[in-house]
């Protein structure tokens, strides 16, 4: 796999950890930038591909034909909190297209905002499939079944008309085969894709040059727009990309997915960077992406103090006694 080092924890002034990954920063071309280890290893992209996997239903112009507002929009590439703001999108969208949330395949799980605070949640707490974190995107699948006349209780299946077509768009947005990119199924239960890391960060190059895109630029500036237009939809109180997108001006398309995968594109520079840490870890993956935002030089001062909390530099115990640190010990190289 080619991987180097990205992050290092130090206790006592002596290494502790190592998580290692590798990095691709890619520009609107496809073409590689900058790296560090192997650009092009093969990893599964998680929700990073949510913007991607609802291009068939934007294609279409779903959206416009069931009247979705822009946080609707960007609620169909979220991993949301489940928080009341989010329900309430959903559920909105759910009256769009004359569906009830039991038509949703995706499961419930307690709604993340617990995770995100580190609390646990009330004893009392009631839930359902609107409050999984990938209501937004399968509402979407939904949408796009409905428009089209699809069957809707087996949209998740990977043979089904919506996945062929998702792949399909997929594959195009990143410069691929359909058939190069090894499928497996999300914890959300829809079909996900594996690519190199050079492939995702294209897509997201694109995505974030929105209406300047040749192929897919009224869909990518829809998407982009929404997302970072209403970050707080994609994520929602004390998460990563809401952070990201708000200290990004605008400038930033950013996704995590699970297991230590990020992607972020720039408007403005029309490139992206795509990272994987191999042990999924996410405050390395964070710390990792700070650094990768500064190396390449797309922070000024003020957005580096903003973003220093997701460095976690400074390792404290239940004390606050300052017992180590988490430092990046990598160095971008240029293609």
């Amino acid at each position: 796999m080619q991987l180097e080092p990205l992050i290092e924890l130090t206790r006592g002034g002596m290494a502790e950890c190592l998580h290692f990954g590798a990095v691709a920063v890619v520009n609107t071309k496809g073409e590689l930038v900058a790296h560090v280890g192997n650009p092009h290893m093969v990893t599964f992209t998680r929700s990073t591909l949510k913007a991607l996997q609802a291009l068939p239903f934007v294609q279409a112009k779903g959206p416009q034909h069931f009247g979705f507002s822009k946080p609707q929009i960007a609620l169909l590439c979220a991993s949301h909190n489940g928080e009341p703001m989010h329900v309430m999108q959903a559920q909105g969208m759910l009256d769009k297209i004359d569906l009830d949330y039991t038509a949703l395949r995706c499961g419930c799980h307690v709604p993340s905002l617990f995770a995100a605070l580190d609390q646990g949640p009330p004893a009392d707490l009631k839930f359902d499939e609107r409050h999984n974190n990938c209501s937004g995107k399968h509402t979407g699948f939904l949408a796009h079944c409905v428009l089209h006349g699809m069957r809707l209780d087996d949209y998740i299946d990977p043979m089904h008309p919506l996945q062929q077509a998702i792949r399909t768009e997929v594959a195009r947005a990143v410069g691929m085969d359909a058939q190069d990119m090894p499928m497996g199924i999300d914890g959300c239960s829809a079909p996900n894709y594996a690519m190199p890391l050079s492939k995702l960060a294209y897509g997201y190059a694109r995505l974030a040059s929105g209406a300047q895109d040749a192929e897919f630029g009224e869909s990518f500036a829809l998407l982009s727009d929404a997302m970072t237009g209403h970050p707080e939809m994609v994520s929602g109180t004390a998460r990563n990309d809401l952070d990201f997108m708000t200290v990004g001006r605008g400038d930033w398309v950013t996704k995590v997915g699970a297991d230590g995968v990020q992607v972020v594109g720039s408007k403005s520079r029309g490139e992206a960077f795509a990272i994987k840490i191999l042990d999924g870890n996410k405050p390395a993956l964070f710390a990792a992406a700070v650094e990768v935002l500064d190396q390449l030089g797309w922070m000024d001062d003020a957005q580096r103090t903003a973003l220093q909390p997701w460095r976690a530099q400074t390792l404290r115990n239940a004390r606050q006694v300052h017992v180590g640190d988490r430092l990046p010990v990598f160095k971008l190289q240029t293609a």
